[in-house]
């Protein structure tokens, strides 16, 4: 017996079988033997009478934009194939990104304060045999999502919003006038169909026809009781030179129940790569030494795994009116993060206007609804870092080129400050930022990487870097034409509108340090 079923046996809720689960998941993606099926349809005539303005499938995220429309006054349904119940393990964030919730009316002061399960500070960021520095304030915030659901549910509810639960979608006729949504024997009609499914929605494979994704984050973790030092954290981190093709990263926690560790790494999908069972076998391993405690000392609360595919074609465009992607369903977060809750509070504020507007004009042919997820060059240019904190299968690689790169990037960027530091561990890149960082960067770290990365990637990345130029130039100017929209009609105010969030969001101006 190995260690990791030795220990996923003794928890409750037969882990090791989710983790093979998982793993044959993995596999299959591997393989290119994913499957997607035509679950949604095309209709020709027009449906009869519509019961909802929006229906959201999947509801651990999408209660939040659901509850912000259901406020805004449409009539909105969710579904969610289970119960609608936030999981035990915290979602880390940082404190200012709380406020939108504020500022759309989804939670008080108060409720915000209550859904906050834990906080703590300094967090670190550390490389193998190279630099080390702690920061205040930067996703050092643990939400419970057991409380913030459960309050964003009710209001939703009291509000006269409709909850499926334990209902599973079972596909979709798109017509004229609006969407019919099967749900087993029954059905539903809807103006608008929102996909909140995450990475795997049926519906996001198909518009993608089972498309392999360019990258990968490969994710396992725990959290555990029997730390004696948990009063700080590690954003990223690694003890370790490139093992098994691959670079390790760690991340750590203090969570209510204990302290989060996860240990990540970034690769493709080539068919030779391990199994989340022997990442996790590798994350016990590392455990004691990551952490200088002894297995025997830990008791274990809960274990996590899983992996998060990432697309260069994304934001998602969906082929079909009427239909619009969100959050990982979309491959909006970019290809460095794990997306999800983090991703959909970011862009929650633009979501929440944006649709309504679209609803208001009746704008939900597949060309208005793809402005709500445009193309942000500042999540592009991202793709870089990832190509160079992941290493081909056959490639031969300095151990510790890696971390080599990593070290520099970060002495530079500290010795920029915080302005420059703290919107990029936020996962927001921004021109100022970037361009005084890299020409700074010592080259011996980097020129070695240049024919790992190869031309296209560099070609590529540069279209992005001079457009995250542009929308950073764009911004400011278009809002300089803020009085002069007013005049406009209202399908030109929405596309107005559309193009200034996506120069916004797209150049990392929507950031509030």
């Amino acid at each position: 017996m190995s260690l990791t079923q030795e220990i996923l046996s003794q928890l409750p809720g037969d882990v090791f079988s989710r983790l093979k689960n998982a793993d044959y998941s993995w596999q299959q993606l591997r393989h290119n033997n994913t499957q997607f099926t035509e679950i949604v349809k095309q209709g020709n005539e027009s449906l009869q009478c519509l019961d909802f303005d929006v229906c959201i499938c999947g509801g651990t995220l999408g209660i939040l934009i659901a509850t912000s429309l259901q406020l805004q006054g449409w009539k909105v349904a969710i579904i969610e194939r289970g119960i609608l119940r936030g999981r035990d393990q915290e979602w880390n964030i940082s404190r200012q990104e709380l406020q939108v919730f504020l500022e759309l009316d989804l939670l008080s002061e108060t409720e915000i304060e209550q859904a906050i399960a834990s906080e703590y500070n300094p967090a670190r960021v550390s490389f193998h045999q190279g630099y080390e520095l702690w920061i205040q304030d930067v996703l050092n915030i643990g939400i419970s999502p057991v409380y913030l659901l459960e309050k964003l549910k009710q209001k939703f509810l009291d509000f006269g919003g409709k909850l499926l639960e334990n209902t599973n979608f079972n596909g979709a006729t798109v017509y004229n006038n609006g969407v019919k949504v099967q749900l087993g024997e029954n059905s539903l009609t809807t103006r608008l169909l929102i996909d909140a499914m995450g990475h795997f929605s049926p519906m996001a494979k198909q518009a993608r026809k089972g498309a392999k994704p360019e990258g990968v984050c490969l994710v396992v973790g725990s959290c555990a009781k029997g730390f004696e030092n948990n009063d700080t954290g590690d954003l990223i981190a690694s003890f370790t030179p490139i093992l098994n093709q691959c670079q390790y990263f760690w991340e750590a926690f203090p969570a209510n129940d204990g302290r989060t560790t996860y240990l990540f790494t970034y690769l493709d999908a080539n068919p030779e790569r391990f199994s989340l069972e022997f990442f996790t076998e590798e994350y016990l391993r590392l455990l004691p030494e990551y952490q200088n405690i002894s297995l025997e000392k830990l008791q274990f609360e809960r274990f996590l795994f899983g992996f998060f595919p990432s697309y260069k074609d994304s934001p998602l465009k969906m082929p079909w009116n009427r239909i619009l992607p969100l959050g990982d369903s979309s491959g909006s977060q970019s290809p460095v993060s794990f997306g999800g809750f983090g991703a959909m509070v970011r862009h929650l504020k633009r979501l929440s206007l944006g649709i309504n507007e679209a609803l208001k004009l009746d704008l939900l042919n597949k060309q208005d609804l793809a402005l709500l997820q445009p193309y942000q060059p500042n999540i592009s240019v991202t793709w870089l870092f990832q190509k160079t904190m992941s290493i081909k299968i056959n490639q031969k690689a300095d151990p510790n080129q890696i971390n080599n790169l990593m070290s520099a990037v970060f002495t530079v960027m500290n010795n920029l400050g915080d302005e420059v530091l703290k919107p990029f561990l936020q996962d927001v890149i921004q021109l100022g930022a970037l361009s005084k960082t890299l020409p700074l960067v010592n080259p011996k770290f980097v020129l070695p990487l240049l024919p790992q990365v190869g031309i296209p990637v560099l070609a590529d990345w540069l279209i992005h870097y001079v457009n995250l130029g542009l929308y950073s130039g764009l911004y400011p100017l278009g809002n300089l034409l803020k009085p002069v929209a007013k005049n406009l009609s209202p399908e030109q105010q929405y596309y107005y509108h559309r193009f200034l969030d996506s120069w916004q969001y797209g150049s990392g101006n929507d950031y509030h340090g």
